[in-house]
């Protein structure tokens, strides 16, 4: 099967390596471009499948790029996706006016990421590799009570939590914990992305508890995870 171009544009490096991590396996070639004038370059050199792109950025905007493409008629048939911050009408206008496909609101959903993704590249979504691990997980969703539990196992897209008591389905969370190899927790805002209870048994293979969806972490944090999961896995082969 011929391989995919994704071309990924954004000045802001955990965005692009959080957008990296969705297309782990997948077949796909991935491309990057730190600002809209870049991408106009790499559009115009490489011939994408599929651009996700940036509204603001240094140099060029990512609507000015998006209108610039769409202008080229040997590159306006390739599918632009805009990406930017959601509560701003003034935002999703200038998205729209410059005459992209779709559009994406940040924090990066993965799951609606891949969705769109497979929409324009028929691809089929390739979970990223989970390994089984205990952590102590402290989390909460307010400043007023913090929990703690434990994971059972742990990919870059997130965890499961063991809890008697599992919150609703897209309850927001700040969780961190602490790999046995490094002193410094990792910290991140989290969604809860379903649950494992009586009422409701996803995953009838695990106990009682919720998945739960990494939303934003630092990128030394995504390092830090995508690390400690190669290291997981490497063992695992060796055995």
């Amino acid at each position: 099967m011929e391989r995919k171009k994704v071309l990924l544009v954004d000045d802001v490096e955990l965005f692009v390596e959080l957008e990296k991590t969705f297309f782990h396996r997948a077949n796909v070639t991935l491309l990057v471009a730190r600002n809209g004038a870049q991408a106009v370059e790499i559009a115009r050199r490489e011939r994408p499948d599929l651009i996700f792109m940036d509204l603001f950025m240094p140099v060029m905007d990512g609507d000015q790029a998006c209108m610039r493409i769409k202008a080229d008629p040997e590159l306006a048939h390739i599918p632009i996706v805009m990406v930017t911050h959601g509560g701003r009408e003034d935002y999703l206008q200038r998205c729209r006016k410059a005459g992209c496909d779709d559009v994406l609101l940040k924090p990066v959903n993965r799951h609606k990421f891949t969705a769109v993704a497979s929409r324009y590249l028929g691809l089929q979504e390739r979970r990223a590799p989970r390994v089984p691990v205990r952590l102590q997980v402290r989390y909460g969703n307010g400043p007023e009570k913090e929990l703690t539990d434990f994971s059972i196992n742990l990919s870059t897209g997130g965890l499961f939590l063991v809890t008697d008591h599992p919150l609703p389905v897209d309850t927001e969370l700040r969780l961190s914990f602490v790999f046995p190899d490094r002193n410094r927790p990792v910290v991140a805002r989290a969604r809860v992305a379903w649950i494992n209870d009586d009422d409701e048994r996803v995953k009838p293979e695990l106990p009682t508890g919720m998945g739960v969806q990494f939303v934003d972490l630092s990128l030394d944090d995504l390092r830090a995870i995508r690390a400690f999961v190669r290291r997981q896995l490497m063992e695992e082969m060796d055995n």
